[in-house]
């Protein structure tokens, strides 16, 4: 594994000093930011954040009515049967249960729906940096904001260098 992580190092290593030795100009961007600040993002986020305000209310409802089941039930401890406090406690403990899956499955449709906005923008945001980047003559244009390698000259794709290097290392450690 050090070794895979090792040789990872290198490669990116290598593939940096492609970009910048053949380079006259290296593009840097933040797809973040690009998301946040372009029209196209913000109309997608809008939606989001309606979800989100739709799913705050009905955490906030459903935190009302565990307050108040756990307020009669502090309130009639006192004078109800131990059988009947017992069902009551039940009952709130199912409420709760419930109040749990919900947040949980309300942060996991967030986390989904967050994850088809950015299929559907990054790709037309990587789109128009390759179109950048030809016009503009960039040797690679990278992405700040998660390391990725958005653009770069088919002169300096030292993917096949890689493959055989890989190759070769493999073969003698059989």
């Amino acid at each position: 594994m050090k070794k895979a992580i090792s040789f990872l190092i290198l490669v990116s290593f290598m593939a940096a000093g492609v970009c910048y030795a053949g380079a006259d100009k290296i593009g840097f961007i933040d797809i973040k930011n690009v998301l946040a600040s372009s029209e196209a993002g913000k109309a997608a986020t809008l939606g989001l954040k309606k979800f989100v305000e739709d799913k705050k209310a009905q955490i906030q409802e459903k935190e009302t009515i565990l307050q108040n089941m756990k307020d009669d039930l502090e309130k009639q401890k006192a004078v109800i049967t131990e059988g009947a406090y017992k069902e009551k406690e039940l009952a709130y403990q199912k409420e709760y249960k419930d109040y749990k899956r919900f947040i949980e499955d309300a942060n996991e449709e967030m986390r989904v729906r967050e994850q088809k906005l950015s299929q559907k923008l990054v790709p037309e945001v990587f789109k128009i940096a390759n179109s950048i980047g030809k016009k503009e003559g960039y040797a690679c244009i990278l992405d700040v904001s998660t390391n990725g390698l958005v653009f770069y000259s088919q002169a300096n794709d030292i993917t096949q260098k890689v493959v055989e290097e890989y190759n070769k290392e493999y073969k003698s450690r059989k």
